[in-house]
Order: C-alpha cells, then sequence, then structure tokens
C-alpha cells in the first residue's frame, strides 16, 4: 500500500493547541468497524457504550520533562529532548543543533545542576549523552525539563499535568499516550461501576511516533521501538474477558500495540516485558483488541494506518471526512474516536 492512501485533508485550524477545560467535554464520534455507520457523541457518555464483562486497557506511562536547554562552553545554546533511557545515566536524545554535538561535546543546565557529555552518534542522527548529577534524575527534570510536545502544539502549556492521564504512574515516555486524555477519575469509577474491568500496560511513547512516513510504500518504514510492559494481573484479565465472551477495548494506539505485540497466534495475552517495533497496517490480523478508543491521527502517519486496519481503510477516511465537516478538534489535544 501506499502512503497516499492515507491521506485527507484537514484544515490547520482544527489542530486543537490547547486541551479542554473538562477532560471528558472532548467530542466522541463512534464508528462501527464492519458497517461504517457513525454517531457523534460526548466523551463523558462512553458508558453507554460499554457492557458488563467488557475489558478497557490503558497505558498508565507517565511523560517526562524530557526538553532540556543547555549551553556548551562556548557559550552556545543547545536544545536536548530525552528519547530512550539506556541505563547508567545515559540516553539516546534528540539535539539541536545536531552539527554543535558531537561526542565529546560538554553541556551544562541549569546552574549546572545536570551536566552531559555526548558520548556517540547514531545512524539516524540521535545522540548519546552520558548525564552526571547529584541527587534524583527525575526531580531534575520536573525543575529544569519542559513537556516535548508534538511539533504542530504551537501554544505554551500552563498545566503539565494537562500532558499526562490521570491514571499516569510509571515514568519514562517522551510524548502522552493521548487517547487517555479524556478519562477522569469521576468517568472511570462510572466506567468499573458498570462491571467493565481496568487493566494496565505500560509502552514508554518515544518521538518515533511523529516521525514521518517517508517510503511510498509503507511496508518500506522502519519502525521505531519502544519499551512496553505487560503484568501478570493484566494478562489474567485480558484472558478471562475473552474467555468469558467479553470485549477487549483499548484506549489508545500505544496500548493496542503492546497487547498485539505480546498476544500468540493463539490469542493468549503473555505477561512480558520487551522491545516492540511492531507496525500494524491494512492486511494486518488483529489478535488481542475487539474495539479501539483513539484520537483523530496525522494524515499518511502509521497512527491512522493502524486505526485503518482495525475499521478497513474507507471507513476511517469517511469518518474523518465527517469529523472535518463537523468541526472536530484533531491530535493530541483534540477530540476522539470510538471504534467498534
Amino acid at each position: 500500500m501506499k502512503k497516499t492512501d492515507f491521506y485527507y485533508d484537514l484544515p490547520p485550524e482544527l489542530i486543537a493547541q490547547t486541551p479542554l477545560e473538562r477532560r471528558d467535554f472532548s467530542r466522541l464520534l463512534t464508528l462501527d468497524r464492519h458497517t461504517g455507520a457513525m454517531e457523534h457523541h460526548i466523551f463523558y457518555e462512553l458508558p453507554d457504550f460499554l457492557n458488563e464483562g467488557d475489558c478497557l486497557v490503558v497505558n498508565d506511562s507517565r511523560v517526562i520533562p524530557a526538553r532540556l536547554f543547555g549551553t556548551r562552553p562556548t557559550g552556545g545554546s543547545v536544545e536536548v529532548v530525552l528519547l530512550r533511557d539506556l541505563g547508567g545515566g545515559d540516553w539516546e536524545c534528540l539535539t539541536r543543533p545536531g552539527r554543535k554535538t558531537q561526542p565529546g561535546t560538554h553541556i551544562s543546565f541549569g546552574n549546572g545542576e545536570l551536566t552531559a557529555e555526548v558520548i556517540r552518534a547514531e545512524a539516524d542522527g540521535n545522540k548519546v549523552l552520558h548525564f552526571t548529577f547529584d541527587g534524583i534524575f527525575l526531580e531534575l527534570l520536573d525543575k529544569l525539563g519542559k513537556m516535548p510536545l508534538p511539533p504542530y502544539i504551537k501554544e505554551e502549556l500552563t498545566n503539565k499535568e494537562r500532558y499526562q492521564t490521570v491514571y499516569s504512574r510509571d515514568p519514562g515516555s517522551a510524548a502522552a499516550p493521548t487517547a487517555g486524555l479524556h478519562f477522569t477519575p469521576e468517568l472511570l469509577q462510572r466506567i468499573t461501576d458498570k462491571g467493565v474491568s481496568l487493566a494496565y500496560v505500560t509502552l514508554h511513547v518515544g518521538l518515533g511516533t511523529f516521525r514521518p512516513v517517508k517510503e511510498e510504500n509503507i511496508e518500506d518504514h522502519p519502525m521505531h521501538a519502544e519499551f512496553c510492559v505487560v503484568s501478570r494481573e493484566t494478562a489474567d484479565i485480558v484472558n478471562r474477558t475473552h474467555a468469558n465472551g467479553g470485549r477487549v477495548i483499548s484506549v489508545g494506539t500505544t496500548t493496542c500495540r503492546t497487547l498485539e505485540s505480546f498476544t500468540g497466534e493463539d490469542g493468549i495475552l503473555q505477561p512480558k516485558s520487551g522491545w516492540t517495533d511492531i507496525f500494524i497496517y491494512p492486511g494486518y490480523r488483529f489478535k488481542a483488541i475487539d474495539a479501539l478508543i483513539t484520537n483523530f491521527h496525522l494524515p499518511e502517519s502509521t497512527l491512522i494506518m493502524l486505526v485503518s486496519a482495525l475499521a478497513g481503510r474507507e471507513n476511517v477516511l469517511h469518518a474523518y471526512e465527517e469529523a472535518v465537516r463537523e468541526r472536530y478538534r484533531f491530535f493530541s489535544f483534540g477530540d476522539a474516536m470510538f471504534i467498534h
């Protein structure tokens, strides 16, 4: 398939720049993946579409303030975005300007509370930095770092918690699993009160999520690997849900990729941790999920390809055209779809 098969025309003013005041007041477009039928709702109505015995699976990864601004010994400015924790104080990072951050470059952040040395360059242009500090690294990031918002968001985020899900608990993501931003504690309580199980996976989202597909043949696109975890408790809940005839509903594409990565051809989810670079596009046979809650994604992105694999490309593009006509808000701080 070609990447142009997944193009749609989006007016720039529909790209949401700020979150809504109330998380669950976003709009919800429901899409029947078998018939293509659509309905318009509000996200707080989600429990109406869930059944007792279903299971809602969410990604509990927490975004770290991974965008750092530092200086080189010459006084020149450097921007660093943490992408992947390699252990031992080493991180794979994006650096700007890249040509000024060659191996051996030293960078200071804040008043020298955090320092780093570029120890090597990767083939894709990313750099590996070794950080030196006293105290707790994540506390320093909270003090010195900014949220690494996607490039299509131009507004400054005034409340960092609005780029976190209410159930985030495991720090490590460079971007939010945005389908979960619509949930409130009260909405989750209404869902569990209905007899719906809640299960957690962890996938630390990398900025590879936003990497554009450059190859015209989408099968040639290399996916960026991300680390994910499925606990024994979650595997048991998901497997029991399927055994009892309930639906497994994935909140977001990151949760979907985690579940599909660790589910065997027999449909059994295994408790496991490791890296995944799974690329889901039309023709893929889903083994783990029955329905998906997701935001509206960029044209020609791997995420709209995943959604099209579940609901059919024509159904998805028709739904996106409908969302544009109805002036839905798009992308990370935008509105949501429930594909069932």
